[in-house]
Parts: C-alpha cells; sequence; structure tokens
C-alpha cells in the first residue's frame, strides 16, 4: 500500500508538472501592465522620426491633422480641420497658427520656461512615456488579451482590429487627466488611440493611423514662415 500511494503521489507530480509545462508554452507569457507599458516606451526609443495621421475629438469638437515628430524634440501638426491650422514646435520656439483669427502665437522654451519646453517636447516620446509611468499607475484595462479596438453595443458588431488596452491612472490629484486609456497595437507596439479623461469629465480622444517611421526627415521640416497678414503675439503662455 505504501509503495502504491508513493507511486501514486509521483505519477500525480509528473502529471502536473507536465500539464503545467504544456500550458506555459501554449499560451502567452504573463507579464504586468507596467512591464508591457516599459516595452512600448522602449519602442518609441527606437523611432528617430514619424508621420502619423491623427483623428482628434475634444469633448465634442472633431480636428484632423498630420503629425510629424523628429527625435529629440521636434513636432509638427498639419491641420486640414481647422483648415490650415498649424502648431510646430522647433526645439526652441512653439508658434500656433490659427488661420481663423488671422493671429500666430509663438512662445519662447529657453532655459527659464521649462515647462513649455518639457510640454512640447515629450509629446509621442520614450521619455514621455517614461513621465507617464512615474506619475500615472499602469493596469490592464481587463487583461493584457487583444481587443477589438471599436465594438457596437447596440448592434454587437465588433472591428476587425485588435488592441491591448492599458488603463494609466494618475498619483495624484496635481496631474491634468484622471485616467488615460491606451490602446496599443499588439504587433508594432505604437499607439493606435489615446482617451485622456479630465477631473471635469472632458474627454480627449486622438486616433493615430498610417504610421510612417524612420523617413529620414530633417530639421527644415520644422521651419514655418508666418503669414505676413497675420497678426503675431509672442509670449502668449505668459
Amino acid at each position: 500500500m505504501r509503495f502504491s500511494l508513493k507511486k501514486s503521489f509521483a505519477s500525480a507530480l509528473f502529471a502536473g508538472i507536465f500539464s503545467a509545462l504544456f500550458f506555459a508554452q501554449g499560451s502567452e507569457p504573463i507579464i504586468t501592465a507596467n512591464e508591457y507599458f516599459k516595452g512600448v516606451s522602449e519602442e518609441y526609443g527606437k523611432i528617430k522620426d514619424y508621420q502619423a495621421n491623427a483623428n482628434i475629438l475634444i469633448d465634442k469638437e472633431e480636428m484632423k491633422a498630420k503629425i510629424t515628430y523628429l527625435q529629440p524634440d521636434k513636432v509638427r501638426f498639419d491641420f486640414s480641420k481647422p483648415e490650415d491650422q498649424v502648431i510646430v514646435f522647433n526645439g526652441e520656439t512653439l508658434t500656433i497658427y490659427l488661420p481663423g483669427s488671422a493671429a500666430v502665437l509663438t512662445q519662447n522654451a529657453n532655459s527659464e520656461d521649462s515647462d513649455a519646453k518639457g510640454n512640447a517636447a515629450n509629446l509621442a516620446t520614450s521619455e514621455g512615456l517614461s513621465l507617464l509611468r512615474r506619475y500615472y499607475t499602469v493596469s490592464w484595462e481587463t487583461s493584457q488579451e487583444a481587443v477589438p479596438l471599436d465594438e457596437d453595443k447596440a448592434t454587437g458588431e465588433v472591428s476587425e482590429e485588435k488592441v491591448v488596452r492599458l488603463v494609466l491612472w494618475r498619483r495624484t490629484t496635481s496631474e491634468a487627466f484622471r485616467y488615460i486609456k491606451l490602446s496599443i497595437s499588439p504587433k508594432t507596439k505604437l499607439i493606435r488611440r489615446i482617451e485622456a479623461v479630465t477631473p471635469s469629465d472632458i474627454t480627449y480622444k486622438i486616433d493615430f493611423s498610417d504610421y510612417e517611421i524612420n523617413q529620414g526627415l530633417t530639421a527644415q521640416r520644422f521651419s514655418y514662415d508666418i503669414p505676413s497678414a497675420a497678426n503675431s503675439y509672442d509670449n502668449f503662455m505668459f
């Protein structure tokens, strides 16, 4: 009887180990949301430049733009809606052209204006994502499994495109957003959608598409000639 029990225990132990190995090999490795987000940040660190289309929804106001980025701190938005509106940060100066008001707003980002420079420079960069990790707690929305990007609960229709969803919760009340939801392509680790909600429940939603990465862009792309008929307002942030 003692031999039989030992033999049965050994068989059960072997079967348990075999099953664990089988399921571990047959499924995705379990990682934390923070580890996954760190991997996304590292992928962005490999990007020297990119262009992408962006559909932007602020509350109920819809905007469309082409975003251009050059490492480490140059960003440009060329809007098709509102038509001809432009936002450019060339690493030193933030320029905003508002054609509807015939106005150009500029702000120099020198060492004394570190906040202005930091906010512009950290847009869509590995450094910016690292800052989010510092000031927000990262979690899975439900799990690490990819889910449809869109789902119509009324009709039950779901999109074929799938994304991994993370939710970032602010650590302190000093942050601008209560939480930020990121939808990330599981294949490329690029951000497909950002949904950020303010304490007053205003939602900022940005959909990114048609990424063009490492095309060899130069700083010349971020030079902007101010229209002669526009009124200029310098240091508008102050």
